[in-house]
């Protein structure tokens, strides 16, 4: 009766071990799988399968119960074997895990595009060059010489050579000549006759004691003039002589003439755009387009197992601490060794084990894990 109620207990703690290490399950399930569709479904499944331990744990309570009530040692029918850990042990401890399906990836090579033909124009090219042309043709045209003048004088007659009768006036002549302006004469003058001149006819004294002297007054004359007959009046023919005029003429010294002139050819130079390489076109074969993609494909179904892990029965200080050393020697255990099997034990405990390829849980240490580290628990 004891021996069987340990089991009983077992399994419960398995079974609630398992509960823990569904989630961690899904996520493996999760990294494995390749699409959302895929992790839902396994996730629905995990969600039946958790349904079913309940239901087989309800029907392991009854079963227990039964048990109780008859007093019986035998074991549990054929249909609630699944419920325990096949070939138990004394001492051991087992965890009932959900080990998810099994996937493969298979690489497909999928045509993508089918095998076609570009048409690519490759446009025409042209080039600026900078040429040389005619704008105006070569021609002859006709130049005017203009006349050549000059000036020249010229002596021209004004008015021709005549003759007139001119009257010529008698001619006179101014002569000059003296004639008696006074005749000589006597006449008394007051003072000596020493003071009067040589003409002195006599002298007398007057009762006032003045002296008189009576003195020869010369004839005095005048110079007159007069006209005189030259000769008397006449007429007489006059020849009147030409006129002449110095005049200054504009003459042609060479006439106006024509000659024929070369008019040379104009050029310019002009920007035009050359064709240098025609338009063509050019056909390109594209060749068909793979892809290769992967899928996954499952190999086996999940389903639950047993696990052997390590437990309270187990699981002593001393265990603990050579399980933290053999971990921390591998490089994967960081914390001091301390004998508490905490999150830092099973992270390490997982990643090593990950590492190695054995199985692995969030929240129990697989027994494969300690016989890998050559531990003797």
């Amino acid at each position: 009766m004891n021996i069987k109620l340990m089991r009983i207990l077992a399994i419960l703690a398995g079974a609630a071990i398992a509960s823990g290490c569904s989630t961690m399950a899904a996520d493996t399930s999760s990294s494995s799988t390749a699409s959302v569709v895929e992790l839902e479904a396994t996730q629905r499944r995990v969600t039946e399968l958790e349904s079913a331990l309940a239901e087989r744990d309800r029907r392991l309570a009854s079963t227990e119960a039964q048990l109780s009530a008859s007093g019986s040692t035998g074991g549990s029918d054929a249909s609630d074997a699944s419920l325990f850990p096949p070939n138990p042990k004394a001492g051991e401890c087992y965890a009932r895990v959900l080990i998810p399906a099994q996937y493969r990836t298979i690489s497909e090579k999928l045509l993508t595009q089918d095998a076609a033909e570009r048409i690519e124009v490759i446009p025409a090219r042209y080039e600026t060059v900078e040429e040389t042309v005619v704008v105006k043709e070569a021609s002859t045209q006709l130049e005017v010489i203009p006349a050549v003048y000059g000036e020249i004088e010229e002596r021209v007659l004004v008015k021709p050579a005549s003759t007139k009768i001119v009257e010529v006036p008698a001619e006179y002549e101014t002569v000059t000549e003296q004639v008696i302006d006074k005749p000589a004469h006597t006449a008394w003058k007051k003072g000596p006759a020493a003071v009067q001149t040589a003409n002195v006819l006599s002298q007398a004294t007057t009762d006032t004691g003045e002296i008189m002297c009576l003195i020869e007054v010369p004839a005095t004359y005048k110079t007159v003039q007069k006209r005189v007959l030259v000769s008397p009046a006449r007429t007489e023919e006059i020849a009147i002589p030409a006129e002449y005029k110095t005049v200054t003429k504009t003459v042609v010294k060479q006439p106006a003439t024509t000659r024929e002139v070369a008019v040379p050819a104009q050029y310019d130079t002009v920007t035009v755009t050359k064709l240098v390489a025609p338009a063509k076109e050019n056909r390109i074969t594209i060749p068909a387009a793979y892809e290769t993609v992967s899928r996954n494909e499952k190999v086996s179904d999940e389903r639950m197992e047993w696990r052997q892990v390590l437990c309270e029965v187990n699981m002593t200080q001393s265990n603990v601490m050579a399980l933290q050393r053999a971990l921390a020697e591998k490089g994967y255990y960081k914390a001091g060794v301390d004998g508490v099997i905490g999150a830092q034990t099973l992270h390490a405990a997982r990643a090593f084990a990950l590492d190695n390829n054995l199985p692995a849980g969030s929240n129990y240490v697989p027994i494969e894990v300690v016989k890998k580290l050559n531990l003797s628990l």
